[in-house]
């Protein structure tokens, strides 16, 4: 048993990225089912009641570990925290921001955390205040991107070579391949969100899900957003935020976000994605991507 799967409590060392709104409790569940780890999201979510609600609901679904994500952005973080640790989550990340007033929080919940980090410098201060383990996101990942940016490639080992505690990559796996090359960087597990969008349990919209099909490894964007920015897929709509023709204050805002994301307005938002969306083909049910994924031989 590795020092992640020991930690997270489940069959295999993968974690289901935190993907924003359509992280639904049967997407979560269904993760968890099928040994790897489930993360519920609450990076936009305005109301506590909300957790609470998936949290609960994800329990009836499966009696498998499952996780959450905390956002620092989001204010109401220490108040999700409470409720987390009331619904009996183990293990959470934590990722958009410094860790350091909910890491000691946490753990005095006997909360498991897992900072989410962009570079060497700040494992090493998660690793010094206190983390159980570290994801080392790669520039090729979707969604939210810190200004220091490295490859999954160069990042995992220099972060593997920099701290004690167990490391995680995330950042341009999407199958087996990129799972065991992580395993040759020295990581000991992976955290995959892209990938789990195009699935049969996933809620995001049809037309989220084919734009990722349709994508090529060429296919996202790094949006600017000022403090940080977002991998997303290369709608027109990005295309146009990429090119100054269009403002980037909405990309986030949650109405266009459930517009976008949920309804399949693809003028309402960006939809985050890595550049595995350039390996991504089908739509799957999750037990036969994690099958995939742990598998030792390719046809």
């Amino acid at each position: 048993m590795s020092r992640v799967t020991e930690l997270l409590g489940s069959r295999y060392p993968i974690i289901q990225g935190a993907m924003g709104v359509i992280c639904n409790p049967e997407l979560v569940a269904a993760v968890s089912e099928a040994g790897a780890f489930g993360l519920l999201a609450t990076a936009f979510t305005r109301y506590p009641e909300i957790v609470r609600s998936q949290a609960k609901a994800t329990k009836q679904l499966t009696d498998k570990p499952f996780g959450a994500n905390l956002f620092v952005m989001n204010p109401l973080a220490p108040k999700f925290a409470e409720i987390l640790a009331v619904e009996g989550i183990k293990s959470v990340t934590v990722s958009g921001g410094s860790p350091k007033e909910l890491i000691p929080m946490l753990r005095d919940m006997g909360i498991k955390v897992i900072v989410v980090v962009p570079a060497v410098d700040v494992a090493r201060a998660a690793e010094e205040a206190g983390v159980d383990a570290i994801v080392a996101e790669g520039t090729e990942s979707g969604g939210v991107q810190g200004r220091k940016a490295s490859s999954t490639m160069v990042l995992v080992p220099a972060v593997v070579d920099a701290v004690n505690v167990p490391v995680i990559a995330a950042g341009g796996i999407a199958d087996s391949r990129g799972y065991r090359a992580a395993f040759a960087l020295g990581a000991e597990g992976v955290q995959m969100g892209t990938r789990f969008i195009p699935t049969k349990e996933c809620i995001a919209h049809a037309n989220y899900k084919e734009t990722i099909l349709e994508s090529r490894e060429t296919g996202t964007g790094l949006v600017d957003m000022g403090r940080f920015r977002i991998r997303a897929l290369r709608t027109p709509l990005v295309e146009k935020m990429l090119k100054g023709k269009e403002a980037t204050d909405r990309a986030f805002e949650v109405e266009a976000i459930e517009a976008s994301w949920l309804k399949g307005d693809l003028e309402a938002g960006v939809l985050p994605s890595g550049e595995v969306a350039g390996l991504i083909s089908e739509i799957s049910f999750v037990k036969d991507v994690i099958k995939e994924i742990v598998s030792t031989n390719r046809e």
